[in-house]
């Protein structure tokens, strides 16, 4: 079968190959993907600008759905053949480890990764370990970047802990940003979502997503506004969704004294920011990476109950032999979020 592979390190070296067919081990469940999201991070696996371990030759990809064809022999009857399911990325982690056993295992230093160190999903197979269910009114193409959604419900709610009634800004209207927006809706924060002009059609879909403030930082004094918004005091939340470091500075400012900020987006290299405006503002700053078992639970519920418009953000759909045009699409900013269909 032909599979979408990172085949060395190094800025390039990604192409479509034959790849194996590989039976899925005892604990593993075999997926025949129907649709598969493309990530920020496996356009920085194509240029090998990313933290997380890489171990080539791999297939990358690590958002997708599909239909369980075959089980491994230690699997319980909770999935069977046939289910619709997406599955979560982690490959493989220890099950003994502190974060393991307070199921967050997210964290597990032993943790290996679905189109980092296990072949993905950019092929026609795909073998899992944590395996859930689609809801039946969720398509294929919704399901397959339930992955995301899932990271941020773990990263808005499990690790900031928005309520109801806080003000929010997220800043950058990406993919990440979206969804975080509808996770703080859906708990009820009044959310105002943050870009430049060359965002102008991901704040439009914003809108579309019924999100209460989008904002043009190019034509306002995007500080003042939130003050103004605010009595002066700035929002109760802050989550950075860029990975810039002038978001980054922007949004200390925006949040109040004694407020919450939480980087969701990725660098992906050192930089340099006012850290004293954490203490002298004293606020509580988070972070998050990946997902658990409960946050995927949630994010298939709010999914189902049409809380959540996954399909919404799929702005693009490719089969697997054109990925070069949709990574274009990706480094260009000129999607929201792009599926490969394989072949």
């Amino acid at each position: 079968m032909k599979g979408l592979v990172k085949y060395k390190r190094g800025d390039g070296f990604l192409e479509i190959q034959e790849v194996e067919d590989e039976k899925p081990a005892p604990n593993q469940i075999k997926i025949e993907v129907k649709s598969s999201g493309i990530c920020g991070s496996d356009v920085h696996i194509y240029h090998d600008a990313i933290k997380i371990p890489i171990k080539p030759p791999v297939v990358i990809g690590h958002e997708f759905s599909g239909i369980v064809v075959e089980k491994g022999s230690e699997v319980g009857d909770e999935i069977k053949i046939g289910d619709r399911v997406t599955a979560e990325p982690s490959a493989y982690v220890c099950g003994v480890c502190r974060y393991c056993r307070s199921e967050f295992y997210n964290l597990c230093p032993e943790r290996r990764i679905i189109g980092y160190t296990a072949n993905g999903s950019f092929t026609q197979y795909c073998n899992a370990i944590f395996v859930h269910k689609l809801p039946d009114n969720v398509s294929f193409k919704a399901g397959a970047i339930t992955e995301l959604l899932a990271g941020c419900v773990h990263g808005v709610i499990e690790q900031t802990g928005v309520s109801a009634g806080d003000f929010v800004v997220v800043v950058g209207p990406g993919p990440l940003g979206l969804f975080a927006a509808q996770v703080a809706m859906a708990e009820g924060g009044v959310v105002a979502v943050c870009g430049t002009s060359a965002d102008a059609s991901r704040l439009k879909l914003a809108a579309q997503l019924d999100v209460h403030y989008t904002l043009n930082i190019d034509e306002c004094d995007a500080v003042q506004w939130v003050r103004d918004m605010t009595e002066g005091y700035g929002a109760d939340v802050v989550m950075e969704c860029a990975g810039a470091p002038s978001a980054a500075s922007m949004a200390l400012e925006m949040v109040r004294k004694r407020g919450k900020y939480t980087q969701m987006g990725l660098f992906g290299r050192p930089i340099e920011i006012d850290f004293e405006k954490i203490a002298f503002k004293e606020i509580k700053v988070n972070g998050f990476v990946s997902h658990r078992r409960p946050s995927w639970k949630r994010a298939l519920n709010l999914m189902e109950r049409g809380v959540i418009q996954n399909e919404r953000l799929i702005t693009h759909e490719f089969p697997l032999h054109e990925w070069k045009k949709a990574f274009e699409l990706m480094e260009k900013k000129e999607c929201v979020k792009i599926v490969l269909m394989p072949e």
